[in-house]
């Protein structure tokens, strides 16, 4: 069975594929009451972000385009040092599209939204006709909680990273790039690799109430970790200086994307965040993040240094054979639609 126009119409179309479908996988006491907006109620300073999901393939290895577009709202407003709370959720579904497939990204969404604590509470569906849009597009915005609104330190923010700060990774790196590209292009030499998707929110919570002073928390998406740091970088005013022997990566990501020309430091990841903080409480959140099962092989790969000057930001590895490689921003698109 098939989407048709008449499901996006608000009419009696509309309302099935809403009580039986999205109602069935996203119900809870906020979403039955069927109002145009959701009734929050929150106790502190908020963190918000939006984000829309395209990736292609819509399955792939480690998750589709439903987990990806819950982790990736999650961890948004998580690395505010917030407790992520509510999600929206918004579907462009293209004329024809399976309600087969459709009810299978609900059903992982639903699950993703359970594992991370947080409720659908209010959405809406549109449907396009045959060739406007790619099967289907996602958006979800996401509202979470501060931690620790009266902490001293303040929140992580991209311009808060300071000259002899550490610079840790939850864990490997290209994990998502490397999957969704190798499936979209059928690369059979790219084997046992799968998406690190997930929500890190729970590991983030532990970070903010046991480690405290944290100065930047961030998710290296689109354009990897070394775009990420070029980002900020420009933000903090400062040097950052990445040790390639440091640097975690699986080999099948190292030898696959050495066939393909890429860098891994390059390469999107959905369920890893950078944390920025005092080099002499780095043990300690390194110790937190292994204890979660998405930050097991967590590392320190880098430091804060001054900036030279003349510059605006910048970003330097470090090779094993003691060299310093200077590490841009991104510039292009090699890897379209990873989320």
């Amino acid at each position: 069975m098939n989407i048709l126009l008449d499901a996006g119409s608000g009419g009696r179309a509309s309302m099935r594929l809403i009580h039986d479908l999205f109602f069935k996988y996203f119900e809870n006491d906020i979403l039955a009451k069927m109002d145009d907006a959701a009734y929050l109620k929150m106790s502190s300073p908020l963190a918000m972000s939006t984000d829309s999901y395209t990736v292609s393939p819509l399955f792939f290895k480690g998750g589709n385009i439903g987990t990806l577009a819950v982790h990736g709202t999650v961890n948004d407003v998580s690395m505010l040092g917030a407790r992520p709370k509510y999600l929206s959720c918004g579907f462009i579904i293209e004329e024809g599209f399976s309600l087969e497939e459709l009810e299978k990204i609900v059903a992982s969404m639903a699950q993703a939204a359970k594992e991370a604590g947080v409720k659908i509470v209010t959405g809406d569906t549109k449907v396009v006709t045959k060739g406007a849009c790619d099967k289907i597009f996602i958006n979800t915005t996401g509202i979470g909680e501060i931690i620790s609104p009266t902490s001293p330190y303040g929140s992580p923010s991209g311009a808060n990273a300071k000259v002899g700060d550490a610079v840790l990774i939850s864990g490997t790196m290209g994990d998502h790039g490397l999957t969704v590209m190798a499936e979209r292009e059928n690369l059979s030499f790219v084997s046992d690799i799968q998406s690190d998707s997930a929500s890190l929110n729970h590991m983030i919570e532990r970070l903010m109430l046991e480690v405290g002073e944290i100065h930047v928390l961030r998710d290296p998406t689109r354009g990897g970790v070394a775009t990420t740091l070029n980002e900020i970088a420009e933000q903090s005013k400062i040097r950052c200086v990445l040790f390639e022997d440091l640097l975690p990566i699986h080999e099948n990501v190292r030898s696959g994307a050495s066939i393909l020309g890429i860098d891994p430091l390059y390469l999107a990841n959905e369920g890893k965040l950078l944390c920025i903080l005092p080099k002499d409480k780095a043990d300690k959140a390194l110790a937190i993040m292994r204890e979660d099962k998405n930050g097991r092989e967590a590392a320190k790969i880098g430091e804060i240094t001054e900036l030279p000057e003349g510059k605006n930001g910048q970003v330097v590895l470090q090779t094993k054979m003691g060299g310093m490689r200077l590490l841009n921003m991104l510039e292009g698109a090699p890897l379209p639609r990873i989320c």
